[in-house]
């Protein structure tokens, strides 16, 4: 288990301070992305592992002028309470001492909340390794997590030194990675949304395409276009001139105008319309080429020039005089109103044109890109043609309250302010806007309206629709610089799922040491056969349908996520291993129901995870992540899956071998479900209530009742389904027909019968897995078993000996096989420990050493006698199992020709 980092007393140590010895080492940086062992609440976390090496014998408090230092770089720090939950805690921490990690961990929190992502949680935790520690800390954007990890520990290197260091420039970097990748405003919006109703979400890639909602269930949007947009409503609005043409053909108030590809066009649509007049691109957005209230041939080229910088085609309209709005229209109805206004100042009589911009661009609501309300104002060749109409420059000095437009559009992405207007609307206005979002088709639709008010109906005060905007921004109205705030993203979410519509889909986790891919696909198997469409992942693969689309060990966060992203998913499965949950966290939010099948002794001394408390920590992050009303399935014979269940806020169910275990008698006695093995049949047990679901060895998965660990499988699954509420009729058929074997339950004894003689395969690979497969070997009837075995190099000295010590009892001869899985050792090392593994075992057994799996194998079968039993205890199954069925194959040809 990890350690608290230290907070007693330090003893006195006198360093001299070289700079060779405050290196701090950072050995690795991940990110998590789901529920994981830190948090299951808390998703999005930075893990680092750091070596503080010499710096582990200076603490805070020994390190002169450290603690006056972080304060003056860092004063907002204060408000960090750390352990000490008061104001000022964690200066209170580094006064009395405390270690390099730990401060590193604040400086990345403080860092980012700094450049305006404002996040707070962490804890740093020593390794069993002396000066290693894993320091962990929250994010909002996962590349400026990344770097805050790394600029953490370059700024508290430079505040040991005492040396100055440019915080600015990485907050400035900061923000420009988040600008980068962060989701744009009314992205994030709809998302926000989604999450305030529990709904999941999932990003597609680098942009703005977002799921929400898993498998069958989802919904895609990006920006603001929906699944739900039609593409014909899109092509009319990106094209103005059919668009104008439709609305006109509705009796609809538009402005005059035509397009034009050149000055002949240019001039015979002003003799139409004249002066003053509008001219932007046809396919332009964001206000960009367009330049308004033209009154002069000159101008009206110039115009031009730039408006096809964008579009061939450029359309030309009568300049109407009024104020810019912008009607949002959602699923046909209005829901949101805003007078867009052009950047702008205000004149002082003193101070010049740029001089007023920056004063304007220090306002805290302004930002870079999108992330403030408000956007900078930059100086362009719009600002500058307008000052120019005016005969002004950036130089002019305003006078006292002039406005100074700087913008010829009004949007905000070019510095433009709003004013919500909604509550203002005539409702003739509302009743145009929601027809022209028929008109066009769009489900979500932007119309921009220039007239005097919306107070009055346009026909009225002479107001036109200027344009109907597919993928409208959401931020005016979010946000606006005036009046009440829209929630406009709420209608998004209401029109993809409207009341009883489910975002999700069930979702069954497995983990466990043992068992875990057995179960998984049983699992698979009784969903299936009760008419759902499953989606599983396993250690040898990612299936739909029992249609292998991945191949592979596929049981980390990023298969889950393949399934739950997939359309077709109904219901998923899914196995859960400790790796990816050390890795990136879990690939779901929550589940229904999760299993542990057992905690046994595996890949221990790996990644921190040294003992079976460890371990048990790793696997409860399963179970932890089951929804309130959802279970957790636990074995009640395994001492930690007790201990786990003590944690837990969701419903909690038993199964059991051995129904007069106490456990299964205490919980049964308290009113709780389990699954137990009783008189040879696999049944639940509700109080005292037992309902049989069928007899064991009529179980095909069990080999005739032989084999108990896969006994166990079986409860597990039978409980799980039994709760989902599947019929224990439909569980019964279920189990009876799901056959194992190479096709179904790859590497879980799957036995070869040949004609004198047989092959069982199996995936087993520790203690637990070698004792079940003995178990098992005690009731095959053969005069001479043969084990084929290997080590792994990773496992600690002690698992390869244990194994080895298990075969021995087990087999009569053994042929040891080593090619493969050294990973750090010799060959020659792990054949050492399986030898003094197999002489533990007590019994003569003859052995011999055959380097290549393939050949260890094909030796075995051929040097096979008549009632030999071989077992392969193989970590590469589809190799063996191809190798094994060429040799059934031949095996039967032969019979054949004969």
């Amino acid at each position: 288990m990890f350690n608290l980092y230290r907070c007693f007393q330090i003893p006195f140590y006198i360093f001299t301070i070289h700079e060779k010895n405050i290196l701090v080492k950072i050995l690795s940086i991940q990110a998590l992305r789901g529920p994981n062992i830190w948090s299951v609440n808390r998703k999005k976390l930075i893990q680092m592992r750091l070596d503080l090496e010499e710096m582990e014998q200076l603490p805070t408090d020994k390190i002169p002028g450290f603690r006056e230092r972080i304060e003056a770089m860092f004063p907002s720090m204060v408000e960090h309470r750390c352990s000490e939950e008061v104001r000022g805690g964690f200066f209170m921490r580094v006064e009395r001492g405390t270690w390099m990690g730990h401060v590193i961990e604040h400086i990345a929190l403080e860092t980012q909340s700094l450049a305006g992502m404002e996040t707070g949680f962490g804890r740093t935790r020593e390794t069993k390794t002396p000066g290693v520690y894993n320091v962990c800390f929250s994010y909002v954007e996962e590349k400026v997590g990344l770097f805050a990890a790394e600029s953490a520990v370059r700024i508290a290197e430079a505040l040991i030194k005492g040396e100055a260091y440019d915080l600015q420039a990485d907050l400035k970097k900061m923000r420009e990675i988040r600008e980068e990748v962060r989701l744009g405003p009314s992205t994030g919006s709809i998302v926000d949304e989604a999450v305030a109703r529990d709904i999941p979400w999932i990003r597609l890639g680098t942009n703005s395409l977002v799921q929400l909602g898993y498998g069958v269930n989802q919904m895609r949007f990006q920006a603001t276009i929906t699944c739900k947009t039609s593409n014909i409503a899109v092509d009319i609005a990106c094209d103005k001139e059919d668009t104008k043409k439709m609305l006109d053909a509705a009796s609809i108030p538009v402005a005059k105008g035509d397009i034009c590809v050149d000055e002949e066009d240019l001039q015979k649509t002003i003799d139409r319309i004249g002066y003053p007049i509008v001219i932007k691109p046809l396919d332009g957005n964001h206000g960009k080429g367009a330049s308004i209230n033209v009154v002069a041939w000159d101008d009206a080229v110039a115009g031009l020039a730039h408006a096809k910088k964008y579009s061939r085609r450029v359309i030309v309209e009568k300049f109407i005089t009024g104020f810019d709005f912008r009607v949002l229209v959602i699923d046909n109805k209005v829901v949101a109103a805003a007078q867009r206004v052009p950047a702008h100042v205000k004149g002082n009589g003193t101070n010049t044109i740029q001089e007023l911009i920056d004063t304007e661009n220090k306002d805290p609501r302004r930002g870079y890109g999108h992330e403030n309300v408000l956007t900078e104002i930059s100086v362009d060749r719009d600002t500058t043609d307008l000052l120019d109409k005016k005969g002004y420059s950036l130089e002019t000095v305003p006078a006292k309250d002039e406005i100074v437009y700087l913008k010829s559009t009004a949007n905000l992405s070019t510095g433009g302010t709003s004013i919500d207007v909604t509550d203002l609307m005539h409702p003739e206005n509302i009743f145009l806007a929601e027809r022209i979002a028929r008109v066009i088709g769009l489900d979500v639709c932007g119309i921009d309206i220039m007239a005097k008010n919306l107070t009055q109906p346009l026909k009225e005060n002479g107001g036109v629709v200027l344009e109907v905007n597919a993928a409208p921004g959401f931020r005016m109205h979010l946000a606006p610089s005036e009046g009440l705030p829209r929630n406009v993203a709420a209608p998004v979410i209401d029109m993809l799922y409207p009341p009883g519509k489910p975002s999700r889909i069930p979702i069954i986790a497995v983990t466990g040491t043992n068992g875990k891919t057995t179960t998984t696909r049983l699992l698979a198997h009784i969903v299936k056969f009760n008419g759902f469409k499953v989606g599983y992942t396993t250690s040898d693969g990612i299936y739909v349908q029992n249609h292998m689309l991945e191949k592979g060990d596929t049981t980390g966060p990023l298969s889950a996520e393949y399934i739950l992203k997939d359309p077709t998913v109904e219901f998923a499965v899914l196995e859960t291993a400790r790796g990816g949950i050390l890795r990136s966290g879990l690939g779901f939010s929550r589940c229904d129901i999760a299993i542990i099948t057992n905690i046994q002794e595996d890949h221990l001394g790996l990644s921190d995870i040294h003992t079976l408390e460890d371990l048990a920590r790793v696997k409860s992050t399963v179970v932890k992540s089951v929804k309130k009303d959802g279970w957790a399935i636990l074995n009640a014979e395994d001492a930690q899956c007790l201990e786990i269940a003590k944690s837990l806020s969701c419903h909690v169910a038993l199964f059991s071998m051995n129904e007069h275990c106490d456990a299964i008698v205490n919980h049964c006695r308290a009113g709780g479900i389990a699954a137990i093995y009783e008189n040879g049949f696999i049944t639940i047990k509700k109080g005292d209530w037992k309902i049989r679901v069928e007899k064991a060895t009529h179980v095909p998965l069990t080999m005739g009742g032989r084999a108990r660990f896969m006994i166990a499988n079986v409860l597990a699954a039978t409980l799980a389904s039994y709760l989902y509420g599947f019929k224990t009729e439909d569980i019964k058929t279920s189990l009876t027909t799901f056959i194992p074997g190479a096709a179904q339950t790859p590497g879980r004894m799957n036995v070869f019968n040949f004609k004198k003689f047989n092959v069982m395969i199996d995936f087993a690979h520790n203690p637990a897995g070698y004792l079940g497969i003995e178990e098992f070997m005690q009731s095959v009837q053969s005069p001479h078993k043969v084990g084929i075995i290997a080590g792994v190099g990773d496992r600690r000295d002690s698992d390869i000996r244990d194994c080895a010590t298990i075969a021995g009892r087990m087999f009569d001869h053994i042929i040891i096989r080593q090619e493969k899985h050294l990973r750090g050792r010799t060959e020659e090392e792990i054949i050492g420990l399986i030898l003094e593994g197999i002489e533990a075992s007590g019994k003569k057994v003859s052995y011999e050493i055959i380097p290549k799996e393939t050949e260890a194998i094909k030796h075995a079968i051929s040097s096979a006698k008549e009632g030999t039993y071989i077992v392969a205890l193989s970590d590469v199954v589809t190799n063996a199992i191809d190798i094994v069925q060429q040799y059934l194959d031949k095996e039967a040809e032969e019979g054949v020709t004969a």
